[in-house]
C-alpha cells in the first residue's frame, strides 16, 4: 500500500563528490552522508524547455528537455562543516573560519526524506552546488524569532550519465531503505527477477 499525502522535511544529509576523469572518462564517488540538523523547507522546481514540433497541421511531436532542478533549502542554521567541505571555507590555525572569494563550491548528493501516511519515502539528488547563504538576524526584543538560513540549489545529472535522482517506493527493499543514509544509493545493475 502506498502513502496518500507526503508531508514534513527531516534527516536532510550531504555527501560530497569526487570527480576522476580518466583517458576523457569521468567517474563519481561518494563520500559518507553528513547530518545536517533543523531542515525546515525544500522547494525544487523543474528545468528545461519543451519544444513542439509540428507538421501536417498539428504538433508532430513534443520534446521536453530534462535538465534537472533548481530551487533552494532553508535550514535552521548551515553547519560549519557543510561550509568547509562543500563551501569551500577554509579554517586558520587558530580556528578562525575565512571565506575567500576565489573558492568554488564543491558537488555533493542531497539526501532527504518526506513523511507519508504510511512510511517516508527517501530521496537522493545526485549532484548539486550551492550558493552562500545570506547573512542576517536581528535583535532580540521581547521575544526571540530564529533566522533561518537558505541555500539556493542547482541539481543536475550525474556527469557521464542520465541519473539524477532517485527515491524509495513502497516496494523498496527494508535493507535499501534502512540503510539510505549510510552511503549514497548506486543503480542496481542486477535485472529484475
Amino acid at each position: 500500500m502506498s502513502n496518500k499525502i507526503k508531508y514534513g522535511l527531516k534527516n536532510v544529509h550531504y555527501a560530497p563528490v569526487t570527480e576522476t576523469t580518466t583517458s576523457g572518462i569521468t567517474s563519481v564517488t561518494f563520500g559518507t552522508p553528513v547530518a545536517i540538523p533543523g531542515a525546515v523547507n525544500l522547494t525544487l522546481s523543474p528545468v528545461g524547455d519543451t519544444t513542439p514540433f509540428y507538421a501536417d497541421d498539428i504538433e508532430y511531436f513534443t520534446a521536453i528537455a530534462n535538465n534537472g532542478y533548481d530551487g533552494s533549502i532553508e535550514m535552521a542554521l548551515i553547519p560549519d562543516s557543510f561550509k568547509v567541505t562543500i563551501l569551500k571555507e577554509v579554517i586558520d590555525a587558530k580556528k578562525v573560519q575565512f571565506e575567500e572569494s576565489d573558492k568554488q563550491p564543491a558537488p555533493f548528493a542531497l539526501l532527504f526524506e518526506f513523511a507519508g501516511d504510511i512510511k517516508a519515502t527517501r530521496h537522493v539528488m545526485y549532484y548539486c552546488k550551492a550558493t552562500r547563504p545570506n547573512i542576517e538576524s536581528g535583535t532580540k526584543g521581547q521575544s526571540i524569532e530564529p533566522k533561518t538560513e537558505t541555500l539556493n540549489l542547482t541539481c543536475r545529472n550525474l556527469p557521464g550519465t542520465t541519473i539524477i535522482k532517485a527515491k524509495t517506493t513502497d516496494e523498496t527493499e527494508e535493507t535499501t531503505y534502512s540503510s539510505w543514509y549510510q552511503g549514497v544509493y548506486e543503480k542496481s545493475t542486477e535485472s529484475e527477477a
